[in-house]
């Protein structure tokens, strides 16, 4: 499954028509070749596949990061939850 997550445009390069995102920290270069709106730096967009394919409000954009962030952090505590129930299961030594 693909998950399209809002990625800030930070800059744009006009001659190679791309452009510079952040996506929750990680920032990545994207083309601009298969979007039909026009964008400026402070966008948001979602990428797919390096394709930036749609351009976000940003009301929408932050309420999607931050269901994001509740989501990982949901994993990260799973994750904890998974190694101790591991811990608990290790036969003595």
């Amino acid at each position: 499954m693909c998950l399209s997550i809002p990625s800030k445009i930070k800059s744009i390069d006009s001659e190679l028509n791309t452009c510079v995102v952040d996506t929750m920290g990680v920032e990545r270069s994207a083309s601009l070749d298969l979007i039909d709106q026009d964008v400026v730096v402070g966008d948001y967009v979602l990428i797919h596949i390096g394709f930036a394919m749609n351009k976000i409000d940003e009301v929408d954009a932050l309420e999607s990061l931050k269901v994001y962030a509740e989501i990982i952090e949901k994993m990260e505590e799973q994750d904890r939850l998974d190694a101790i129930e591991q811990s608990d299961n290790c036969p003595n030594r």
